[in-house]
């Protein structure tokens, strides 16, 4: 029979957690990235990696910090991650990961941790390796300098709001999502086009790792919208990404948003799978 163990990772499982990581570039890059900066130490991490253990080798991860996230999970794994994460309790505000996995989790800790606000079932997974040939990015788009933080905050505020259906001011009021703004600000991570000091079109490659990246917070102001800037900004965005940071590009949109999906899709983005995410 085949002998399985969970346990919390410590720092010197690091290798064998990238090796499971990196088995899966693309979906795995937000984990990745974190892993890659900060080890496995709980506190520079932001939270605990559990690992599923099977016949003494590592073979699936589950992040447990501000989201729950199953990694190269399989059911045997997934349930294991559910028994742990049902006797701690749930301390994260989402669960958010690849379909199967996250859908199988979120069916045995519903009873106990259930009624999420929001389920989001099938959010398709795209990804390029190319800036389109017949997309002029736009010139206009670039990097934020860290002194134009009070311009792009009620743009992301505003993003944040549209896409979560709760403020990011909430809670702690905003200290938190400011520090994230601010840290890939000074990543240069972040690029909008911006006219008369106002945010027209923004987004930002959030994960990052040598293999792949993810654009993120991509947002159109409302009164711009329908003018092709979300193709052309991207189009800027990718070169950005493609030339300084990794050679995929990423990113995961809700299903019902079909005008996001055939703008990425002009864009040269293909469905490779898909994310769900359970938010409480």
């Amino acid at each position: 029979m085949t002998q399985t163990t969970t346990r919390v990772l410590e720092p010197s499982d690091l290798g064998a957690a990238l090796a499971v990581l990196e088995s899966e570039p693309v979906t795995n890059a937000f984990v990745a990235s974190r892993v890659q900066v900060a080890g496995l130490d709980p506190w520079r991490l932001g939270g605990e990696m559990w690992g599923w253990y099977a016949d003494g080798r590592l073979r699936s991860l589950c992040y447990s910090g501000a989201n729950l996230v199953p990694i190269c999970a399989g059911p045997e794994a997934v349930r294991a991650f559910a028994d742990r994460a049902r006797r701690a309790g749930r301390r994260c505000s989402s669960i958010v990961g690849p379909a199967e996995p996250t859908a199988q989790l979120w069916r045995l800790l519903e009873p106990s941790w259930g009624p999420a606000r929001d389920v989001r079932a099938n959010q398709p997974l795209m990804v390029t390796e190319q800036v389109p040939d017949d997309i002029e990015p736009d010139p206009h788009v670039r990097r934020i300098r860290k002194d134009e933080m009070e311009v792009i905050m009620p743009a992301c505020v505003a993003m944040f709001t549209e896409e979560v259906g709760i403020s990011p001011m909430a809670g702690d009021g905003g200290l938190l999502y400011q520090a994230r703004v601010a840290e890939l600000v000074a990543a240069g991570r972040s690029f909008a086009r911006i006219e008369d000091g106002r945010v027209v079109f923004k987004a930002e490659i959030g994960a990052a790792t040598t293999d792949a990246c993810q654009i993120q917070g991509v947002w159109v102001d409302p009164e711009f919208r329908g003018r092709g800037l979300s193709e052309t900004g991207m189009a800027a965005v990718l070169r950005y990404a493609l030339a300084d940071v990794a050679p995929v590009v990423s990113l995961y949109v809700n299903d019902y948003n079909t005008a996001a999906r055939a703008s990425y899709r002009r864009v040269g983005f293909r469905e490779v799978g898909a994310f769900m995410s359970v938010l409480f």
